[in-house]
């Protein structure tokens, strides 16, 4: 590729003639990228600018002013100019694990989509953050980011759910944080930490909680589309298992030995660190059923193979690895008939599940088992129903004062 010439920087001589100064004298080298030389005392640097998409600079190397180029730490204005470029982006012919070149945020992504699917993990969290960046912050470097800039990216998704923002913050700040693991030179990850905090009282608002008559309209007008979107809302409704879970479900799964107490080997969702991740998703967690859902399950089965999926779409076919995608318009129009509002989501009968055993005073440590979640998480989310239900519990254990006739009754008001 020609190289452009620019005669005040092409020789040590002729950079001596320049003033002296903070800000770097700039030559073009390519569309969007330029060449800068800086020279206060001693020999000069180079630098490379790139002005689109985002606009970014970078020191390169010293200047072959005192001393010769080694053609790494110190670079002719040639040598400066292939340098440059190669940060800039990478050119046909260029060694892609080259990791001279700053990771991008969109390189960062795609590491972490890489690192998601050997441990097992749900890919489309990479994605997912992907949909919703800019393309000036997917082509910047990681090192390069700042915390205002990502705070104003973060207040930009004012269409988004609370809840659905701090989803994608985590995907954004997991890729940066395996970039900034890898790549020692950037040292900035108080612009995430910072940039990207969570909004405030998203959880609780995504939180909602159906009573039992609700759950029964839900399962029953998912039952009045289909059979097969009937048994996947009613299984999850009674286990209360993330929909992730209920479709890994397997026909070996189903445990039918005591016929008056039947229960499902739910697989574990492998959340709870980076880990061992694949190997806690092949863990089951035995959930009770009831006989009805068992007697449905049990003919769903019948003369299929026990390795088979025992949940599958209408056509058959597994509901898949995006399987939010396969039944989400089914849901709303469920959701849309029996009256409820579009917050509600198949994810709300697990936390419709978790708040019907804690009223009925199931201990946390068992609901927090059987939902594959931790104690700390369901006080957490819970906190308001734990209270509710500990304090009639508390209510018990009170000092009994014997009734004597002199014992005053509290006047009301």
């Amino acid at each position: 590729m020609p190289k452009p010439r620019a005669a005040r920087l092409e020789t040590p001589t002729a950079r001596r003639k320049l003033e002296g100064r903070p800000k770097p004298y700039y030559t073009t080298v390519s569309p969007t990228i330029q060449l800068g030389y800086r020279r206060n005392a001693g020999a000069g640097t180079w630098s490379v600018r790139v002005t689109s998409p985002a606009e970014w600079v970078k020191k390169i190397a010293l200047a072959d002013d005192l001393e010769p180029a080694d053609g790494r730490d110190v670079l002719t204005y040639w040598q400066a100019i292939d340098a440059a470029r190669r940060l800039a982006r990478r050119e046909h012919g260029d060694d892609a694990a080259d990791d001279s070149r700053p990771i991008t945020v969109s390189e960062a992504l795609d590491a972490y989509e890489r690192d998601l699917m050997a441990r097992g993990g749900d890919r489309y969290n990479a994605s997912r953050a992907r949909l919703h960046l800019t393309p000036a912050l997917l082509s910047k470097p990681v090192a390069l980011l700042g915390a205002k800039e990502l705070k104003r990216w973060r207040d930009s998704l004012k269409g988004l759910a609370p809840a659905t923002v701090n989803r994608t913050l985590a995907c954004v700040c997991a890729a940066l944080e395996l970039a900034a693991a890898h790549d020692p030179r950037i040292q900035n990850r108080h612009a995430w930490e910072v940039g990207l905090g969570k909004l405030p009282d998203a959880t609780e608002a995504n939180n909602i909680i159906l009573d039992d008559d609700m759950v029964l309209a839900f399962i029953a007008e998912a039952y009045r589309r289909h059979r097969k979107l009937g048994l996947l809302v009613e299984t999850a409704a009674e286990t209360g298992a993330r929909p992730s879970q209920i479709v890994r479900i397997r026909i070996e799964d189903l445990d039918l030995s005591d016929q008056k107490a039947p229960r499902l080997r739910v697989p574990k969702s492998g959340k709870g660190g980076t880990r061992k991740r694949a190997a806690r998703k092949l863990e089951r967690i035995p959930v009770p059923i009831s006989v009805g859902l068992a007697a449905l399950l049990k003919q769903e089965a019948t003369g299929r193979d026990g390795a088979a999926l025992l949940l599958t779409r209408s056509n058959g076919e597994s509901w898949g690895y995006c399987r939010n995608s396969q039944y989400r318009e089914d849901i709303i129009e469920v959701v849309k008939v029996i009256g409820l509002g579009s917050e509600v989501t198949l994810y709300s009968l697990r936390h419709s599940s978790i708040v019907r055993a804690l009223k009925l005073n199931v201990p946390i440590r068992l609901v927090a088992a059987l939902h594959d979640t931790s104690v700390s998480q369901i006080e957490k989310h819970y906190s308001k129903f734990i209270t509710h239900v500990s304090d009639d519990i508390a209510r018990r254990a009170l000092l009994q004062r014997p009734m004597t006739d002199n014992v005053v009754p509290l006047v009301k008001g």
